[in-house]
């Protein structure tokens, strides 16, 4: 008995030692990365390429992220919290890496609803009650049927997207389409956006269609639309041979117009409607703090980088008559103490990323995805056919990330 219990102390040490400093397994649970990564898909993060993070809380539970299962109770202690540091790696974020972080919004969760974020639900709470966000706040806590916790960075909730903007880069998206530095962004192979498509004579696609030309219908999204008009989530290459069919006259891109708000309250980053009424589709442009750099403050700029200041580097912040005081001094500009990324999903219409909640700290970093071991399809009609077997030991950036210098660098 002594052995054996030896051999397990062993293996859960070596194994919770790799699963730290080396690679953790994950699962796609969501489609943000679709045709890309697809919902089902199992790979392994590596946690070696841009170095591994030290764990912010050590006393921790094996094997579970931040809730045992069944007695639902969280799975870490508090009584150490070591400050953010990293083990050297191979290599950095490059841009269009696809890379697995903290949700940076994350900090504080309703544990009864963790869809939307708990700053969102605030929001919410706020248009639905026509009260304040300070109000609405109060309305959540007070509220007895919902417990809200709050979580330590290495703790939060895991997300995977796209880099697609780095440190000092400036970003914008302009009719959907995006552009980094002034130019055109890398377009990924299985980017997944609207097209709005009319069918001739009033044509209803069947089943077979949406499944055939991998069609998502979002017309829910987008409002009351004549027969046969539809707007449909797809690849360009499925959209392309969608229309030489001959069953359609329109197969274009969609995109909201500038200053659309298809959601009706500030859902979208700085989530500051006097000042930016940005959507999904026309955004920006935005700078993206990199350490070392230095920033104005006003009214306009701030908003921007209040979280950052306030919440990710760990300043007080007052105002009064107009003016900024950090930590109890007068400030006319801020320098940034880390670098800052930007997130955004291959399936650009069904991917809350860093359009809503804005940065991403380097300290959020957990690693990068590196191949897919099992790819699993709920939806196979058996047990041969819901794997997918062309997705198995697929290297994720040798198959879907760019080799041209421009688009990495």
């Amino acid at each position: 008995m002594r052995e054996w219990a030896d051999a397990i102390v062993f293996a859960v040490v070596a194994a919770t030692l790799i699963r730290i400093f080396v690679a953790e397994a994950y699962m796609i649970p969501t489609p943000s990365m679709e045709k890309t990564l697809l919902v089902g898909d199992f790979l392994f993060v590596s946690k070696f390429h841009y170095g591994a993070r030290v764990p912010n809380t050590p006393i921790a539970m094996p094997f579970v992220h931040h809730t045992i299962p069944i007695i639902n109770t969280k799975s870490y202690l508090e009584w150490i919290k070591l400050p953010y540091k990293t083990l050297p790696g191979f290599e950095h974020v490059k841009r269009n890496d696809m890379v697995v972080f903290n949700f940076p919004a994350g900090d504080t969760v309703v544990l009864e609803d963790q869809g939307p974020s708990y700053y969102d639900l605030v929001r919410i709470a706020a248009v639905q009650n026509n009260v304040s966000y300070s109000q609405a706040r109060q309305i959540l806590w007070q509220n007895p049927n919902i417990h809200i916790a709050a979580r330590p960075v290495d703790k939060r909730e895991n997300y995977i997207k796209r880099c697609v903007g780095l440190p000092g880069d400036k970003l914008e998206v302009v009719d959907g389409i995006l552009m980094i530095n002034n130019s055109p962004a890398y377009v990924p192979e299985n980017l997944n956006i609207p097209y709005t498509v009319i069918f001739k004579d009033a044509v209803i696609p069947g089943e077979q269609d949406f499944k055939e030309y991998g069609m998502q219908d979002i017309r829910g999204r987008i409002g009351p639309m004549p027969a046969g008009h539809y707007v449909m989530l797809m690849t360009k290459a499925n959209a392309d041979r969608l229309a030489a069919t001959g069953t359609t006259t329109t197969v274009k891109p969609f995109a909201y117009g500038k200053g659309e708000n298809p959601v009706g309250f500030d859902q979208i980053f700085p989530n500051d409607l006097k000042h930016y009424n940005w959507n999904v589709d026309n955004f920006g442009p935005i700078s993206i703090p990199k350490k070392g750099g230095t920033v104005t403050l006003n009214d306009s700029t701030y908003p921007q980088y209040a979280r950052i200041i306030e919440v990710y580097e760990n300043n007080k912040v007052e105002r009064k008559d107009g003016k900024f005081y950090i930590n109890g001094t007068e400030a006319t500009t801020y320098t940034f103490n880390m670098d800052y990324y930007w997130m955004m999903g291959d399936n650009r219409h069904d991917s809350q990323d860093s359009r809503f909640w804005g940065f991403v700290p380097e300290d959020h970093i957990v690693g990068k995805a590196w191949f897919i071991w099992m790819s699993w399809d709920k939806d196979g009609e058996n047990i041969f056919k819901k794997i997918r077997w062309s997705r198995i030991f697929s290297s994720i950036h040798n198959r879907w990330a760019p080799t041209d210098p421009k688009y990495t660098n």
